[in-house]
């Protein structure tokens, strides 16, 4: 299992293998569907975003409210497909990863190769576990979304895999051929 320090650099990107085990330690922003919807929204009225999206990797996620003397909560992946329709222009624009679950379809792959960016993944229904990764949070952005506001989060030692990587090497699509020949 590799360690890997945040931000990621060019160099960092390209040492990343489809189907690495890696722990994360540093600064992600939260965001999921809401969020995305008015980061493009903002993008296509020529408005800057309210945080810088250059060189950040976004963990699709929208933590549910912290108990008492927590952090906060449980804080498990959404299906990454949902952002699949604003995620090329985000990457585009400098975002240089993702967190989530599930493949991602052709038009986000073309986009991760073209601007040397890594797609990872983390385990679904581990949101409590993922949570205890989690050393601080804070709001950056629309607050009125609740779960789905944009947050600045710092983690150590965040479970991840490498889904697909610069070079658009896609784990599904490994294991698949893999399995086909068993």
């Amino acid at each position: 299992m590799k360690k890997v320090n945040l931000p990621l650099t060019n160099e960092i990107i390209k040492s990343l293998k489809a189907g690495d085990q890696i722990l994360l330690s540093g600064t992600l922003l939260t965001a999921r569907d809401a969020a995305h919807k008015k980061m493009i929204e903002h993008i296509e009225r020529g408005e800057k975003l309210p945080f810088e999206i250059k060189g950040q990797i976004i963990y699709y996620t929208g933590p549910c409210p912290a108990r008492p003397g927590k952090i906060i909560g449980p804080a498990g992946p959404t299906t990454s497909g949902r952002m699949d329709t604003y995620t090329p222009k985000l990457l585009d624009l400098g975002l240089i990863g993702m967190i989530g679950k599930g493949n991602r379809n052709d038009d986000v792959v073309k986009a991760i190769k073209r601007n040397e960016g890594v797609y990872f993944g983390t385990v679904g229904g581990a949101g409590a576990l993922i949570s205890k990764c989690i050393t601080s949070e804070r709001i950056l952005a629309w607050t009125e979304l609740g779960a789905e506001a944009v947050r600045e989060i710092e983690v150590v030692d965040f479970p991840a895999f490498v889904l697909i990587d610069y070079l658009g090497n896609n784990l599904y699509e490994i294991n698949r051929e893999k399995y086909k020949r068993m």
